[in-house]
């Protein structure tokens, strides 16, 4: 299989290259430590046609591929990590399961802001009775004369505190059968976004509460028998997930590496003690590794969805590669790493998020044992 990439893919890459070292990386402290959504590089990211890359051009998007989407979200978090969160918002995350599902009218209503970087869209799936266990989701749709009433509460959603329109997953019957997806916008009477609240790696998320809120059927993605369809088109938001963590664990590395030829102690310079060298082997190896993963499932995938296998395999291998070579470098760094003015201790930050986010490692490895057995493992206790 050729993971090389074409010329004019090349020639992407440079370009994007250049534009996040030049206009991204002098800041990228700077924007880690800095709380909100960096709107001023989604439009500037707008400008440059990194918003939409791999969705049709009838959508508004780019019409290039996957593979395209993941060159240019990499290049940008190795320059600046922050920055990446506009790639992945504009490519990866739910964007590309509602460019995927939405009808024309939904798409012409939506896709124009985002795409060009004025608005964001967030996903409501997790409950707090639901998470890994997502097909327990207990948000309803119940149907009243030509619209639907929406009732119940969706928390940590990405960019929750900041989207004006919300990508709700909500169950309109009973069994995996009754959950599809509605959307529904900021301000709509009975939608309530919580004061923000900040995880670990320095994002707000807001929970969101649904008191009777009445939508159009127009507003309906995907109805009954659409979860399946919408977990497909989620395997794309994972693939951007794993992304990030390798170029940002690539990130770290590139950070130790400088510290390492540079900093002195006893007399040498720290590259030079074999104990460091081996930790630089053992992060090459892993972050080359992931990344053969996550390029076999972006060309696999073709001009459709990314497997569920590929992805999961992807994601399980990016996420610990991403966590173990930040962590490493910061170990390397020592308290220059540990300190606000590095983006090291940043990096160590958000690879550990994204191994709980999009689906934990450890739902990572029970779908990849699922496809090793050819058969499902139910997580719930026996009747």
């Amino acid at each position: 299989m050729d993971f090389l990439f074409t010329e004019e893919q090349t020639m992407f890459r440079d370009t994007v290259r250049r534009f996040a070292q030049a206009e991204l990386a002098p800041h990228a402290a700077r924007r880690a430590r800095e709380p909100g959504y960096p709107w001023d590089v989604a439009r500037r990211m707008a400008e440059l046609g990194l918003m939409g890359i791999a969705l049709p051009e009838t959508s508004g998007g780019m019409g290039g591929s996957l593979v395209d989407a993941i060159i240019a979200i990499q290049e940008v978090a190795e320059a600046c990590p922050r920055s990446a969160d506009v790639i992945q918002a504009g490519n990866f995350g739910p964007v590309r399961t509602f460019a995927e599902y939405a009808t024309p009218a939904q798409k012409e209503r939506y896709l124009g802001p985002i795409l060009a970087g004025r608005a964001v869209i967030s996903l409501g799936m997790t409950e707090p009775e639901a998470g890994s266990a997502v097909t327990e989701l207990t948000t309803s749709a119940t149907p009243d004369s030509d619209d639907f009433i929406v009732n119940g509460t969706k928390i940590f959603g990405t960019h929750s505190a900041e989207a004006e329109v919300f990508l709700v997953y909500v169950r309109f019957g009973p069994g995996l059968d009754g959950i599809g997806s509605v959307l529904i916008e900021k301000g709509t009477p009975g939608l309530t976004v919580g004061q923000p609240t900040a995880f670990m790696n320095g994002e707000d998320w807001a929970q969101l509460y649904f008191d009777n809120v009445r939508i159009p059927a127009a507003n309906v993605v995907l109805g009954h028998g659409g979860f399946r369809k919408q977990i497909m088109g989620f395997n794309v938001e994972r693939l951007g997930n794993a992304a990030r963590a390798v170029a940002v664990g690539r990130h770290a590395l590139n950070l130790a590496r400088e510290h390492a030829l540079t900093r002195k102690q006893f007399g040498r310079a720290l590259c030079e003690f074999q104990g460091l060298q081996w930790k630089f082997a053992d992060m090459a190896v892993r972050l080359e590794g992931a990344q053969l993963l996550l390029m076999r499932a972006a060309v696999n995938a073709g001009d459709g969805l990314p497997s569920a296998q590929d992805t999961a395999l992807a994601k399980l291998a990016c996420n610990e590669a991403g966590f173990f070579a930040a962590n490493e470098s910061l170990q390397v760094m020592g308290a220059l790493g540990f300190s606000e003015e590095s983006t090291s201790q940043y990096c160590l930050r958000r690879t550990r998020g994204w191994m709980i986010a999009g689906g934990s490692v450890e739902i990572m490895k029970n779908r990849i044992a699922e496809g090793i057995f050819g058969r499902s493992f139910s997580q719930r206790p026996g009747k």
